[in-house]
């Protein structure tokens, strides 16, 4: 029996509980709420078609809060890109500032289901991006920023053919526009890269938040990782990095999509590899929210990874990582962030949730 209010968690019992307003699980999962430290998806609220900007920001932010909860995550860093190698041409310059602003805003007015923190993925290879940083700063919601270079011919993009080839068959551009495009960005990028890494390590000192970097492909990506004062390898993009990440006490995390797709979608390594090399720490939902718990039981139902290792991938190790000790586990004191679900038909189905003691589903 579990036991919990809004102060936490009381007491934690083998056996059934007495209590008359005790809850039935009747066969069902219940687990930690997730821990999403990386997820895109309030991009798709703030522009759910192309160049299509939604009105109303804090309608976005609820719906996004009401899917995180839907897959049973009760604490969100909401991962929000700074900076664009294209400058202009990419959207996310334009929702940058309104979705921070939105999350702020939903946060004080207490109208999400779950706690929300802001994870600003910096993209070291464009220009203006300090300035696009600086207002930012000392936002009590900032808890967490990424070190990213997606200049092609370097980490996701080492091979810039998959990123043309993304161009073209995504039409957002077609082939000649898609080659001048990525030409303009591996001249842009070791230019920028070389001035925003440090300054942007120097910019967030004062804070002590914790680093991630990003598409860690090389022993060399690792080492400037761990001079960086990094304590988080997100998306290592080869086994070599994992590796040399896990060797150097940096945590692990890689895209729970990849699971459940059975791959990269940029050629990268299969995050079950990494999982069965024992290289694998944590799973983040990056693009589909639903994917946290469908790749905890396919690599328990598919893979042979136990699923307290699996959960453990989404709760208590993600938690260690960003230095959240109130919460990842079900333990008498910490905070009653608590997930019900069942498996139907292979897919993993929340059927209740709790974030902080209170009813979020």
């Amino acid at each position: 029996s579990l036991v919990f209010d809004v102060r936490g968690i009381r007491a934690v019992d083998q056996g059934r509980s007495s209590l008359p307003s005790a809850i039935d699980a009747e066969g069902d999962y219940v687990a930690p709420g997730l821990v999403e430290m990386h997820t895109d998806n309030p991009e798709k609220h703030f522009m759910p078609r192309p160049n299509v900007f939604w009105p109303n920001k804090l309608a976005a932010a609820i719906a996004h809060d009401a899917q995180m909860a839907a897959a049973g995550v009760t604490t969100v860093y909401d991962s929000i890109s700074a900076g664009t190698i294209s400058g202009e041409k990419d959207y996310r310059r334009t929702i940058f500032n309104e979705i921070i602003a939105a999350i702020n805003h939903g946060s004080e007015l207490g109208v999400f289901r779950v706690e929300h923190r802001v994870h600003i993925r910096c993209e070291l290879a464009a220009d203006g991006l300090l300035s696009e940083l600086e207002p930012h700063v000392n936002n009590p919601l900032v808890q967490l920023i990424s070190l990213m270079d997606h200049t092609p011919g370097q980490r996701q993009y080492r091979d810039p053919k998959v990123l043309q080839k993304y161009f073209v068959d995504s039409g957002e551009l077609n082939a000649d526009d898609a080659a001048r495009e990525i030409a303009e960005r591996m001249e842009q990028g070791p230019r920028n890269l070389a001035k925003n890494w440090p300054a942007v390590l120097e910019m967030f000192r004062p804070r002590g938040l914790p680093i991630a970097t990003h598409d860690d492909t090389t022993e060399a990506d690792i080492l400037l990782a761990k001079r960086s004062g990094a304590v988080i390898s997100e998306f290592p993009t080869t086994l070599a990095a994992a590796a040399a990440a896990k060797a150097a006490g940096l945590g692990t995390v890689a895209g729970a999509p990849n699971v459940v797709r059975g791959g990269s979608h940029s050629r990268n390594v299969a995050v079950v590899d990494l999982a069965m090399a024992g290289k694998l720490d944590g799973l983040s939902s990056d693009y589909v929210p639903a994917s946290l718990l469908q790749a905890v039981m396919k690599l328990d139902g598919d893979h042979g990874i136990a699923l307290p290792q699996g959960m453990a991938m989404v709760t208590s190790n993600i938690a260690d990582m960003l230095g959240l000790a109130d919460r990842g586990r079900l333990r008498n004191g910490l905070r009653a962030d608590i997930v019900r679900f069942r498996h139907v038909a292979g897919t993993p189905v929340v059927r209740g949730l709790w974030s902080a003691g209170a009813r979020a589903l």
